[in-house]
């Protein structure tokens, strides 16, 4: 970025003898690159599960097999405790974490592994469940802001360097946390905003906040007649910028709402007809064109809407399909080019790998990782030609190549921190590479 200033400067020193108004004019065509470097471009990674919310990365060429000692470009012990996954813009990455009794937020530089800044932003309300903590949401940042959100409540905005712009805490402002476990929604980007969805026992709602100021731009209660746990959820709304809506899934029910206030345009209920009191829902919807998959019933259903029809007003006959026995309860499905991709975390499927088609739900191919002990909590990726599933032990399963008539686990990679747990989901990072957050450290892949 110095480099069209002092470009200016010397411009300006050349052209002294012409007229202030020249002067001027050569000066903000000189400067302007710089106002205009699009930082939002260079946030190659912006939320959880990527820009488009779908678990797909860009690119090809990306790693297939490594170890501790092979293909690891530098790894990085991370201090304190956290799930996040990590977000990326530019040569940053930024993640949370809590450490000595204090929520942080942290950048990292992607080229050499180095931690550029760590900002307390916060009491760290710690974890109840043994793979949660206070700082399991993932940030979320456009290039310009980092904004995060912790079991504290807190939603911090932060420059990139680090210095706080705005914060807020919700159970402060709009009532404390009822959920039973630790909080797991990440914030959502959609417009200038930034969305935060509460669903829980007791009041819930879906709130949105104006991103360069922090001043609160709507909010909408959402109301359903989910019992007890059912009625909680942790999973992350999806933004569906082409239509300036929002899609909403959790505590029994699908909603769609437009970004502009809030307001609920259709909604689908009867995900848990026979009302059980413990289906609280983890894995997030995800979103290809203009159909909905909706992961449920603690990873025994799948189910897919029509958006249109949602708000339509057809309510259940916007179901194109539902499928019972299938599905993930923490993972969240990735789709790529008409294919909704489905890693099963429940006893009965652990590990199943499968690929349905996204407007029929037909089972197109279907593999499976080596039999074993160990839970899957992060989500899968599909970078390139193959899909990447870690287990909790930071074992990570390689399937592929997705254009075979029957993809296979081609590689089975592990690392030296098995501790458990690894909840982060992996991420691409420049142009080939994977960066993948374990329970203790940051490891950046290459092929």
């Amino acid at each position: 970025m110095n480099i069209p200033l002092q470009l200016s400067v010397k411009s300006l020193r050349r052209l002294l003898t012409k007229t202030l108004s020249s002067t001027l004019c050569l000066f903000a065509t000189f400067c302007l690159p710089v106002q205009l470097s699009s930082a939002a471009d260079q946030a190659s990674w912006s939320q959880w599960r990527g820009n488009g919310q779908n678990g797909v990365a860009p690119g090809k060429g990306f790693p297939v097999k490594w170890s501790e000692t092979q293909g690891v470009k530098w790894k990085v012990e991370v201090p304190g405790s956290g799930g996040s996954t990590p977000v990326i813009a530019g040569n940053r990455a930024f993640l949370t974490t809590g450490l000595d009794g204090k929520n942080h937020v942290q950048a990292w530089d992607v080229d050499s592994g180095k931690m550029l800044w760590s900002t307390e932003v916060s009491d760290d309300a710690g974890g109840k469940h043994r793979k949660g903590s206070g700082a399991n949401p993932s940030a979320v940042t456009d290039g310009n802001c980092v904004v995060t959100y912790f079991r504290s409540g807190a939603l911090v905005c932060l420059d990139t360097e680090g210095k706080i712009k705005w914060q807020v805490n919700l159970q402060k402002e709009f009532g404390e946390d009822t959920l039973w476990w630790d909080l797991g929604s990440s914030p959502t980007l959609i417009n200038n905003l930034v969305v935060v969805a509460v669903m829980q026992t007791g009041p819930s709602y879906l709130v949105a906040f104006d991103r360069e100021t922090g001043k609160m731009a709507w909010k909408v209660d959402r109301k359903t007649p989910a019992p007890s746990e059912a009625a909680q959820s942790y999973s992350t709304p999806v933004a569906i910028p082409e239509k300036n809506q929002i899609a909403v899934m959790g505590a029994d029910t699908l909603t769609i709402h437009s970004a502009t206030d809030g307001a609920e345009l259709g909604r689908v209920g009867g995900f848990n007809p026979t009302e059980n009191g413990y289906f609280r829902s983890i894995s997030s919807p995800v979103v290809s064109g203009d159909v909905v998959i909706c992961p449920y019933s603690r990873g025994d259903t799948v189910t897919a809407c029509r958006i249109s029809d949602v708000i339509a007003g057809k309510g259940r006959d916007s179901i194109l399909w539902h499928r019972e026995k299938f599905g993930s309860d923490v993972a969240t499905p990735a789709v790529l080019d008409g294919r909704v991709y489905v890693c099963g975390d429940s006893k009965a499927t652990r590990g199943r790998i499968t690929a349905v088609d996204l407007e029929s739900g037909e089972t197109l191919w279907e593999t499976k990782t080596p039999k074993s002990r160990q839970g899957f909590s992060s989500s899968p990726l599909i970078a390139g030609n193959h899909l990447y599933f870690i287990d909790e032990s930071a074992v990570t399963f390689v399937v592929g190549p997705l254009d075979a008539e029957a993809p296979e686990v081609v590689s089975q990679n592990e690392i030296d921190d098995d501790e458990a747990f690894t909840v982060a989901s992996p991420v691409p990072v420049g142009e080939h590479d994977l960066l993948v957050r374990t329970k203790n450290m940051l490891y950046r892949i290459s092929p």
